[in-house]
């Protein structure tokens, strides 16, 4: 990143720190009311690249293993485009590779970019469901999502009312564990302790395990629980019999405008969604009319032949058109955003004498057109769910995926049909693929749900993305022994924030996301923030935004995604940063990352405050922990990504646990971009300075970069212990000029 820096006294620099703490130096305000997500590069040219996932199966519903590119053509309307990339990916294969890794091993989540990721969306239909069924529905759901599903697959759950409309209760995750309680509550508070901070769904709140259970949820509460839910969906069903009586049509109508908007929102998930929706279904004769069979046919008939036709309800003895066409609508909508509807009918599930006393009706052949029609299957016995779904997954298990390029698309949201073609498909094979794609749309004309599933899509994929310029630097501070303190600082370079901004009044999301080596996340912090660049934005240009935040972390592995976007232009910055937590309550010696001390660009400064959202879990490390970024007893800020001329002398802090008494030894090599490494004869260390604080060592360096040309690097350091001899390492990128 290139900033324009420049120095600073002692006294400065202390009151930069103090910016840090009380907030921006420029006007800045909590925007409430900021809207988030993906980048629009409205009139600009841009190439887009469309992923285009295929199962292919035999006439068994086996996976058709060993095609190639050459195997496949894809038609945008009616040009056939080239293939730029393709990819196959086989999760019976992973799954031999995770068995082969031995029963004791601890293998992370598949690397997968998220359109070659299986999506499930749970959809619990919980006003044409009894709550009885939805109850009992809970736990095959639950059995589905904790048994069935692969490693890598990512799961979401959402609920539906009349009055409501659909709701979110967790975006689409790898973590089992939150999923197991979205399943398990509904997202309903009634008594519980569900927490809203999260605006990305990604965390419910509540201490889980690792098979998804939690303490909360321990076996002496979960009937008590189970009660509360079900007196919430009983209120929900009540209100629901009392509206059906006399707008049957009605509630069909809003059901499917609120599912349209769902299924244009569910287009921002990249791949393939396969929405399992938990329903008992509406009275299709509404949608499709009479049975053939039924006795009001034959005065129908009647009233025909004796020339009163008049006196027919064609509605009632072939359906709504008008409901037909809005159902049309929306499974349209589905398939465009590539969601298939799974239909599970839970209406075997509920008692027979109902709470309601509602009249129970058959629902299935509802379910099955809307399955039908987006390329799903209905599945009537929801108490052996899993033995079903094992076909779908199945079909699933081997995806290739088609990359092909448009640079000629214009940004007006227009929708082109694909089709796909393999010359290999033997007698009775079936091809399923995304049938079609949405050009380009601005940035404020998305949905704030599309723009929650982009955001939430950005960081559950990790996949770099840098329309805007970003540094990342994460360090694990001892707190307790049982958890760490992780400052997160963010620098992001202004002119890229402010590209294609409209004005001067700036709005920023700010989202940083933990998660374990299993996926489950474990902390989480956002904030959104204004800021007034009427009076400097000319500086803010060549500096930027400085952003603190922090982690609360116990020992172990963690991936930290953090995401900066812009809420008018929706440009947007994804990093993903490997983190490791050592058990501080070992003995065993650690090096955090060298902190070089920044002199001081004209950042922006921004730290979390009381109005920053974060998990509720409220370690050790946030209540205890001092500001960490000390030397000698004076406050520095450490730079994320150091910008160092070739003749300047960069002061740097080490700060290690654990190390013995005795003299230290620093020795560095630095990395080049083209991966070769070198001894840095320009790291000295200066001082081993006295901390008071049993076990933490800081060490004051020096580093001339000296004989480097301009460019990339990363400096690796190693402290000696000379109690062992045993070397510490860490490192750091940073960039020289010239």
């Amino acid at each position: 990143m290139s900033s324009h820096r420049s120095l600073r006294s002692p006294q400065s620099l202390l009151a930069i720190l103090l910016a840090l703490f009380a907030g921006p130096a420029l006007a800045a305000k909590d925007a409430k009311d900021a809207k988030v997500q993906t980048p629009t590069f409205e009139g600009t040219s841009q190439v887009v690249s469309v992923e285009v996932p295929v199962n292919a199966v035999d006439r068994d519903g086996q996976p058709l293993r060993g095609l190639t590119a050459d195997d496949f053509e894809v038609w945008d309307g009616n040009e056939r485009q080239q293939i730029s990339s393709f990819e196959a990916v086989d999760l019976s294969a992973l799954e031999a590779a995770h068995a082969a890794a031995g029963p004791g091993s601890v293998q992370p989540l598949p690397e997968l970019d998220s359109s070659a990721r299986r999506h499930f969306l749970l959809l619990f239909d919980l006003s044409f469901s009894s709550p009885t069924a939805v109850l009992k529905a809970r736990l095959a759901a639950r059995d589905f999502m904790l048994n069935r599903l692969h490693p890598s697959d990512l799961a979401a759950v959402a609920t539906f009312t009349i009055e409501r409309g659909p709701k979110l209760v967790m975006t689409f995750t790898p973590d089992r564990a939150q999923l197991a309680r979205a399943i398990d509550t509904l997202g309903m508070q009634h008594g519980l302790q569900i927490d809203k901070a999260d605006p990305l769904r990604f965390i419910i709140e509540g201490d889980f395990n690792a098979s998804g259970a939690s303490s909360m949820m321990a076996e002496s509460n979960r009937a008590q629980r189970d009660q509360m839910v079900f007196q919430e969906l009983q209120s929900l069903s009540l209100l629901a019999e009392k509206t059906e009586r006399s707008y049957a049509i009605g509630r069909i109508t809003d059901f499917s405008h609120s599912l349209t908007n769902l299924g244009r929102a569910l287009n921002s998930v990249q791949g393939r969604k396969q929405v399992v929706m938990f329903s008992e279904g509406f009275d299709s004769r509404l949608l499709i009319g009479r049975d053939t069979l039924d006795a009001d046919n034959d005065l129908d008939n009647a009233n025909i032949a004796g020339g009163f036709s008049y006196l027919v309800d064609n509605d009632a003895r072939f359906g709504s058109m008008t409901l037909q066409n809005q159902m049309n609508r929306m499974l349209e909508e589905f398939r465009r955003a590539d969601c298939v509807i799974q239909a599970v009918d839970i209406g075997g599930l509920r008692d027979r004498t109902d709470a309601t006393n509602r009249p129970q009706i058959n629902g299935q052949e509802s379910l099955f057109y809307m399955a039908n029609e987006t390329g799903g299957e209905l599945y009537k016995d929801a108490n052996n769910l899993g033995d079903q779904l094992n076909r779908l997954l199945t079909r699933t298990s081997l995806t290739y995926v088609l990359t092909f390029e448009r640079s000629d698309l214009k940004t007006d949201g227009s929708y082109h049909r694909l089709r796909v073609k393999v010359g290999k498909l033997p007698a009775g094979g079936r091809l399923s693929y995304r049938t079609g794609y949405y050009a380009p749309r601005p940035f404020r004309d998305l949905s704030p749900l599309e723009k929650n599933l982009l955001a939430s899509d950005n960081i559950a994929a990790g996949t770099p993305r840098r329309d805007i310029a970003m540094n990342v630097l994460l360090a694990p501070f001892r707190a307790s022994p049982k958890e760490a303190y992780v400052p997160v600082i963010l620098e992001v370079a202004g002119r890229s924030l402010l590209s294609g901004q409209p004005g001067d009044k700036v709005n920023v999301e700010i989202y940083a996301y933990a998660s374990d080596a299993q996926g489950q996340m474990r902390d989480f912090f956002t904030q959104k923030v204004g800021f007034d660049l009427s009076k400097g934005r000319k500086g803010f240009e060549e500096s930027g935004l400085k952003y603190y935040g922090h982690l609360d972390l116990p020992p172990g592995d963690y991936r930290v995604r953090v995401l900066v976007r812009n809420a008018q232009t929706g440009h947007t910055a994804v990093e993903s940063v490997q983190v490791q937590v050592p058990a501080y309550g070992e003995t065993r010696p650690f090096l955090l990352p060298p902190f070089f001390i920044d002199k001081g660009a004209h950042w922006l400064m921004l730290r979390e405050n009381d109005q920053t959202s974060r998990s509720g879990n409220g370690g050790a490390g946030g209540a205890s922990m001092f500001y960490p970024f000390t030397v000698s007893g004076e406050p520095y800020v450490p730079a994320a990504k150091p910008v160092l001329h070739g003749d300047e002398k960069a002061r740097v802090c080490l700060v290690a646990y654990n190390l013995g008494k005795g003299d230290l030894s620093v020795q560095g090599q630095v990395v080049s971009p083209d991966g070769k490494s070198a001894p840095a004869p320009g790291l000295a260390m200066v001082e081993r300075t006295a901390t008071g604080i049993s076990g933490l060592d800081k060490l004051l360096a020096t580093f001339e970069p000296r004989a480097l040309g301009a460019g990339d690097y990363v400096l690796q350091v190693a402290v000696t212990d000379p109690r062992t001899g045993r070397k510490e390492t860490n490192s750091l990128p940073f960039k020289v000029v010239h």
